[in-house]
């Protein structure tokens, strides 16, 4: 590929999408900023938010951790325009707009449209949302621009011809999704090089889900690296990868920073023998039936019953995993919210999901043991 954009990027990013909360459900600003520090102290400096994360609260946050705190030309940051807020052309900029006013950044290095996939093409395309990135760059407000993406490979393949203005594109990319028929993490990651686009990578460790294995599965990876932690394996894989900006991590711990950023420090690319660890891993795995989702939140957001869908779904894939019939863990991220049994069936969770998880049914289920 050469020399491409955001080679010289640190190759650990904080994802601000995950961050430690207070018993009250606030965030805790305070330990957000320790981990800001061992962050930035450790030589890393990219930050990655977006308009809807922590129902719009993350900008701010970085606006208060981050850019209040530390010179403007010390760290990069990246933010979304979320493709369902748009109803006509002027939210675009006003959503811009709302952007740079609770962040305070001034500008963004780098500026995506967020979850793009078939479904929100059309919107787009037909109110300029590529020429209106395209501008922001022109005049400065933001550096680079791009997309994430959670569709099929032909999908980006047509995204990435269209829009050959593109600096890069943001893929969901982990080991257990590799070869998944459903994300195509590898089948998009091909495509992006076959483009010589740069690649961000999201969900190394699938929402936190590679970093908690334990039992048969943990076994393979400490018969190889003993004090190595389940989470270093998938941060390690996903920082192999060729073409590479950065791996975003959405950490919530001072503990998983220090992982982290040790893991990212000490780079080992992931060996054959790594590989087949892995394998062994993902088939040891693969006899626990769970769902695979990522807590991305995007269900939740449009929710018309309030309904906590992904801590339902943690909720009963614990229950699956260790045949646990206890309910408390459902009763605790149930509480003052709605329950499975309340669902309306409405399927707008199913929409907006980027793993296609089946979430009316899987409420129906969940439903049936709690309710």
């Amino acid at each position: 590929m050469g020399k491409y954009v955001g080679q010289d990027v640190a190759k650990l990013g904080f994802g601000m999408m995950r961050l430690p909360a207070l018993e009250n459900g606030e965030i805790d600003l305070g330990q957000v900023e320790q981990m800001v520090d061992l962050f930035m102290a450790e030589g890393f400096n990219y930050f990655d938010t977006a308009f809807g994360y922590l129902d719009g609260r993350s900008e701010s946050i970085v606006g208060q951790a981050v850019v209040q705190r530390y010179p403007r030309d010390k760290f990069l940051l990246a933010t979304k325009l979320p493709p369902w807020e748009l109803k006509e052309s002027a939210d675009m900029q006003r959503i811009f707009d709302t952007q740079l006013a609770r962040t305070g950044a001034g500008y963004f290095d780098y500026y995506m449209l967020h979850a793009l996939g078939k479904g929100n093409l059309g919107v787009c395309d037909s109110l300029g949302a590529w020429a209106f990135l395209r501008d922001l760059k022109a005049k400065g407000l933001v550096r680079h621009i791009g997309c994430s993406f959670h569709d099929t490979a032909d999908v980006l393949d047509e995204i990435l011809t269209k829009h050959p203005e593109l600096d890069f594109v943001q893929l969901q990319i982990n080991y257990a999704d590799w070869e998944d028929d459903g994300v195509q993490a590898r089948l998009c990651y091909e495509v992006a090089r076959k483009h010589g686009t740069p690649i961000i990578v999201m969900e190394p460790v699938k929402g936190g889900s590679l970093g908690t294995i334990s039992g048969p599965a943990l076994d393979v990876l400490k018969a190889i690296r003993p004090e190595a932690t389940a989470a270093s394996w998938a941060m390690r894989y996903a920082a192999s990868i060729d073409g590479l900006i950065t791996v975003l991590s959405g950490m919530s711990t001072l503990e998983q920073m220090r992982d982290n950023c040790a893991t990212i420090k000490a780079m080992e690319p992931v060996t054959e023998a790594d590989h087949k660890a892995l394998a062994e891993v993902l088939r040891v795995l693969a006899e626990t039936p769970t769902t695979p989702c990522t807590k991305c939140n995007y269900c939740i957001e449009k929710c018309p019953a309030n309904i906590p869908i992904p801590s339902i779904i943690d909720a009963y894939n614990t229950r699956r995993t260790y045949d646990n019939p206890s309910g408390s863990h459902y009763a605790f991220v149930t509480r003052g919210k709605g329950k499975a049994s309340e669902c309306i069936a409405c399927g707008v969770c199913v929409e907006r999901c980027p793993q296609h998880i089946e979430i009316v049914e899987l409420l129906k289920e969940c439903a049936v043991f709690y309710d």
